[in-house]
């Protein structure tokens, strides 16, 4: 039984190591965004490569984590989580020296890959390492210190574009990994599940990346219509289909399909599908419309949606206890309404508009829908589940989520009319941005339906999350193990 304390210099050390790699992957996620215009115009990229620039990261992440948190089981999860430390930083290396948008794209799939080994990886170490007693504070403040990183970075984001240069986004890492490493093996116990003897479903994890791949590709290059994007279009669900062979007749599979049975996570994975497209399509677009269109600086376009994280961060703890006493249907019909409302409100967000009559307006209501959404989508996520799956159940639900952010990012220009260069063009990227904004209400308002008609009360002793302090907008929280208990 793991019997570091919080208290004593071991724990503090465990949890600064947790938060430093956590907090990598973190920034990562909220910077890049704003530092995409000065990106394109650097390195003279269109639009199909800012895409590629977001979604090569999110592509190996959603298509890797799940592989990434059993191999921490299997061979340590300190050393995973150290490689996915240094591997992390050197792909953030390399995408800060990149001299073409080619190898930046390249770079970020790298990135990619190392943040599937460390995300998963930086929770496991708490909760492998800490007493039961203090196992449940210590998620607390990690995840409290996150989400503090998620909310500080579209800032630092922002003056590091507007200062030094866009690579620095990037180079950043490097400092961050170079302090965290030696920490992790001078003060972080090894741990791991000696229980887990199955084969890696390698294979599995190929045939959900290539799909990902290929679908990606064949909305982003859709405009052409080419021959070459109708095939890879038909590769990409070909992939797929037989994805889902693989797992159901594997002995081990990476996402063993039986877990759908329970109609309540499926139902809630559907709804997850058709908010996180809405988010991940959202701050895409909208940090490229308050540069483009608005003319505001990268600081002032990051500092403009720092108020969705605030709120996240201050009120998603009391959030998730409210679902707790009136239960989930309620919050998830609600908050997705809340969000499809706030981008409605961005509507109003174009030429000339002021940011305390137009913008903060649209952000305040989008953050008080995500608020009353993310925690109770998380417990919902979790009760529906046996707690001996409650892990796989969740990084199943934060890798959907990624999954769909990634799928909008490539859909919404070509279902928008965004050409290759409309971002270059204030006019046009403004008329496909107020298209934009009215899809992704319309998948909000779907979710919300869904969850409406399916969504039910978990019983009484179910599996609860013990991160219930959320800063991040990009994804669900992940939870690796958490305690049955039972609520008051």
């Amino acid at each position: 039984m793991p019997d570091v304390r919080l208290a004593s210099p071991q724990g503090k050390w465990i949890l600064l190591t947790t938060v430093l790699g956590s907090s990598m992957a973190m920034l990562d996620s909220t910077v890049v965004n704003v530092a995409l215009p000065r990106i394109g115009r650097d390195l003279d990229a269109d639009l199909a490569a800012l895409q590629w620039t977001v979604n090569a990261y999110m592509l190996t992440l959603a298509g890797l984590i799940l592989l990434g948190g059993s191999l921490g089981d299997r061979y340590g999860r300190r050393k995973i989580f150290v490689v996915g430390v240094v591997w992390f930083a050197a792909a953030s290396l390399l995408c800060g020296i990149a001299p073409n948008a080619g190898v930046l794209i390249a770079a970020r799939a790298l990135q990619g890959i190392g943040g599937a080994l460390l995300t998963p990886g930086s929770l496991a170490l708490i909760q492998a390492s800490f007493h039961p007693d203090d196992r449940g504070r210590a998620v607390g403040l990690w995840s409290g210190f996150g989400g503090v990183g998620a909310a500080v970075g579209p800032f630092l984001g922002g003056w590091l574009v507007d200062g030094p240069g866009w690579r620095w986004v990037f180079l950043l890492n490097v400092p961050l990994a170079l302090l965290c490493v030696p920490v992790a093996l001078r003060h972080v116990p090894e741990s791991g599940d000696g229980r887990k003897h199955g084969r890696f479903d390698v294979l599995g994890a190929a045939l959900g990346a290539v799909s990902l791949a290929l679908v990606t590709y064949a909305l982003i290059e859709g405009r052409s219509g080419s021959p070459v994007v109708v095939l890879t279009a038909v590769g990409g669900v070909a992939a797929g289909v037989a994805f889902v062979y693989v797992e159901r007749h594997r002995p081990d599979p990476m996402m063993p399909l039986d877990i759908f049975r329970s109609r309540q996570f499926t139902a809630v994975n559907l709804v997850t599908l058709c908010v996180y497209a809405a988010f991940g399509g959202f701050f895409f677009l909208a940090a490229l419309q308050l540069q483009v269109v608005v003319g505001y600086s990268a600081l002032a376009a990051g500092t403009a949606l720092l108020p969705t994280t605030a709120l996240m961060l201050l009120f998603s703890a009391r959030s998730g206890a409210l679902a707790d006493r009136i239960g989930p249907r309620i919050p998830l019909t609600v908050g997705p309404l809340l969000c499809a409302a706030g981008m409605l409100l961005m509507l109003r967000v174009g030429p000339d508009a002021s940011y305390v009559g137009d913008v903060l307006p649209a952000v305040l209501v989008l953050g008080l829908g995500l608020v009353t959404l993310v925690a109770p989508l998380t417990a919902t996520v979790l009760a529906s589940v046996d707690v001996a799956r409650a892990g796989l159940a969740s990084g199943i639900n934060n890798a959907a989520a990624r999954a769909a952010g990634l799928v909008a990012v490539a859909a919404l220009p070509l279902l928008t009319g965004m050409g290759q260069e409309a971002y270059r063009s204030p006019d046009a990227f403004d008329d496909a941005f107020g298209r934009a904004m009215l899809l992704c209400a319309g998948a909000l308002s779907a979710g919300a339906l869904l969850a409406f008609a399916t969504v039910r009360r978990p019983p009484p002793d179910c599996t609860r999350p013990e991160c219930r302090t959320h800063g991040g907008v990009t994804a669900p929280p992940l939870e690796g193990r958490p305690t049955r208990r039972r609520v008051p």
